[in-house]
């Protein structure tokens, strides 16, 4: 991952130890592959057995790694697998949406630990912050502080140029608009000394889901999250690409035919934002969509609309992204209640046999696992990955 703007990144905690490569690689493989004894580290990193051991006995004493039962059994001395310890490192992760913002702590192994949500009409800086600022205190109260000392960053996942994204109906709060001219840093600043990481949000999904999802049966795929606006991700040899400015795999701008034949961008037609104009226009509260648990079976005649048009344009993005990189797969997430997001990808792979493919492979079309919450676990994942371990 790349780190943006991280505040005190020379001062980090104590338990942040600064690591060397090696040890990050080790690091690395645990979180992978999960349990592994020392043999098998050495084996796949191409490191000694004698640096394999030092090194382990100084991840165990800073705390990052613990060693399980001996396993028995084979010729010789018995294996002792060696694990992350999930209280090694513990992160926040902050997500934050245009109709809602969640707070979570997650643990060394992807453990979601504390959890928040906020929801609103339209992000206002004032209202956000002081939420941050409380959920983050109640966080540390819960976890405890022996656990807290253990926090080593602060990530926020946020839309890309959010002051542009504004209220549909165009009556945009002056509030809102200052989010151009505010500096994360300094405001999450006033609660804590926490280096802050910032991503942008729908390439933290993609993070959280290559990481802790399916994302890994495939070496290269396009990532769509869907939410009030439809955004995506990269993930080039089992790594997501950021990008040198941090928005690759911005799809939502992408140009794409509408069922009517005219052309406009994806995030205008596949977009959650699109299904609450329509339920507005019906007379029903757009805000429902967003109440937890979500659940739409109240709108079955505006959602099943929306799948087809949302459908239609998702597999021309797909074509489209594919005639620039040979993806072989298309994994779609979002924040919608799993049943929608099922049909949504059965529409997607129907309609995707229906476009004109030719000089192209179609990709396979998959599932995303994580839903709603993946933005918010992308944003956690951010300060562990650049202080504990290897991305590449």
């Amino acid at each position: 991952m790349n780190q943006i703007n991280a505040i005190g990144a020379g001062d980090r905690p104590q338990h942040a130890p600064h690591l060397n490569p090696n040890e990050r690689a080790i690091l690395s493989l645990l979180q992978r592959n999960g349990a592994m004894p020392g043999s098998d580290l050495a084996r796949q990193t191409g490191l000694s057995a004698q640096t394999i051991s030092v090194i382990l006995r100084k991840l165990k004493s800073s705390g990052l790694t613990q060693q399980g039962k001996p396993v028995r059994g084979k010729v010789g001395k018995p294996s002792v697998p060696i694990t992350l310890n999930p209280f090694g490192a513990l992160s926040v992760g902050c997500k934050l949406g245009r109709r809602s913002c969640d707070l979570i702590v997650m643990d060394f192994c992807g453990k979601t630990l504390f959890e928040r949500n906020l929801t609103y009409d339209i992000a206002i800086p004032q209202t956000v912050f002081t939420f941050l600022e409380e959920s983050y205190a109640d966080a540390r109260e819960e976890i405890g502080t022996k656990a807290s000392e253990r926090l080593c960053g602060f990530g926020i996942a946020a839309p890309f140029e959010i002051w542009k994204w504004g209220a549909s109906d165009g009556n945009t709060p002056e509030e809102f608009l200052s989010w151009k001219d505010l500096s994360f840093e300094r405001e999450i600043a006033r609660f804590t000394d926490l280096p802050v990481f910032m991503l942008n949000d729908a390439t933290s999904a993609c993070w959280a889901e290559q990481l802790y999802g399916g994302g890994r049966q495939f070496n290269d795929y396009a990532y769509f999250f869907v939410s009030t606006f439809i955004g995506g991700g990269i993930v080039l040899n089992q790594s997501v690409y950021e990008g040198t400015r941090g928005n690759a795999g911005a799809f939502g701008p992408l140009r794409v035919g509408d069922r009517a034949g005219r052309t406009q961008q994806l995030l205008d037609v596949a977009s959650v934002h699109v299904l609450e104009t329509a339920l507005a226009k019906a007379g029903k509260d757009y805000r429902d969509l967003w109440k937890q648990p979500q659940d739409w079976s109240g709108f079955e005649d505006e959602v099943k609309d929306w799948i087809d048009g949302a459908a239609h344009a998702i597999a021309q993005a797909c074509m489209s992204a594919c005639a620039v990189i040979d993806f072989e797969a298309v994994i779609i997430d979002g924040a919608l209640p799993r049943d929608v997001r099922n049909r949504l990808v059965e529409v997607v792979r129907a309609k995707l046999l229906k476009e004109d493919s030719r000089g192209l492979l179609i990709p396979d079309v998959a599932e995303g696992v994580i839903g709603g919450g993946a933005r918010a676990l992308g944003a956690a994942c951010d300060p562990i990955y650049n202080q504990f371990f290897t991305t590449a």
